[in-house]
């Protein structure tokens, strides 16, 4: 333990020189640092997805820089430090965990996150949807959605129900694209992406996390096909799709191997 507050002393002691002698960290504000937020939170997303753990450390430190720049911030501004945001965390975590220190008894983590959504509602949170931040990405916003409601029961009684809804959103969708209403379209086509996404919630799979490796693995086979392209001296402009779906299936088994 040693240790740690050493060196958690040590980021905040070179974060007051910083803010004193840099020029470019004097001039941050809160407003200033939100987008490079949200880029290392990216940035340590990707890393996480590759499994690459020195990477993880080190996004992991520029995140965790960022959380005590807003917490110097605020402290210049009188408005609160990062003994506070420590102690306000704390707090939190002991009360939203009654299992662990109260004498509430769970039997899986299921009972846990129905419990935590229980307690913010006593806290003084008017609905059950008003911890989903408005600027989350829709994918990620619309699981974040269906996982609120699940905790007071607004949910499938079999997993295996979703199938039908998802067959009934499609069957819509293929009926506003025979009709060509091209608003109504926009529309059905939200309902599907809603029902899939309740079909990976039910299923256990994130489909964030799903949806970013299939486009890695996109990613990997197209490069795939415009190396053997340009090897073989050829532009993929000048090649027929039949063409380009030979090499395609050629990166699928390199992929697969």
């Amino acid at each position: 333990m040693k240790k740690q507050l050493e060196a958690f002393n040590r980021l905040l002691t070179i974060m007051d020189e910083l803010r004193e002698k840099c020029p470019w960290d004097r001039k941050q504000t809160m407003e200033s640092l939100r987008n490079l937020t949200i880029e290392e939170t990216y940035e340590l997303a990707d890393s996480i997805l590759e499994q690459d753990m020195p990477e993880i450390q080190k996004e992991l430190g520029d995140l965790l820089l960022h959380i005590v720049f807003y917490a110097k911030i605020a402290d210049e501004k009188k408005a609160f430090d990062i003994t506070d945001v420590l102690h306000s965390l704390c707090d939190k975590l002991v009360q939203r965990h009654p299992h662990v220190f109260g004498n509430t008894r769970v039997q899986n983590s299921r009972q846990v996150e129905d419990n935590w959504e229980e307690i913010k509602m006593k806290e003084g949170n008017r609905s059950i949807l008003s911890g989903v931040p408005d600027s989350l990405p829709a994918l990620i916003k619309s699981n974040r959605i269906q996982q609120k409601v699940r905790g007071v029961g607004f949910d499938w009684e079999q997993k295996e129900q979703i199938w039908g809804k998802v067959r009934e959103e499609l069957s819509e969708l293929q009926s506003e694209v025979d009709h060509e209403r091209k608003d109504r379209i926009e529309s059905e086509f939200g309902d599907l992406l809603f029902s899939m996404i309740n079909a990976a919630r039910l299923y256990d799979i994130d489909p964030e996390t799903a949806l970013e490796k299939t486009n890695k693995k996109f990613i990997r086979r197209f490069r795939y096909l415009e190396d053997q392209t340009l090897n073989k001296g050829r532009s993929l402009r000048e090649m027929s799709l039949d063409q380009m779906n030979v090499i395609w299936e050629e990166a699928k088994k390199t992929d697969e191997s």
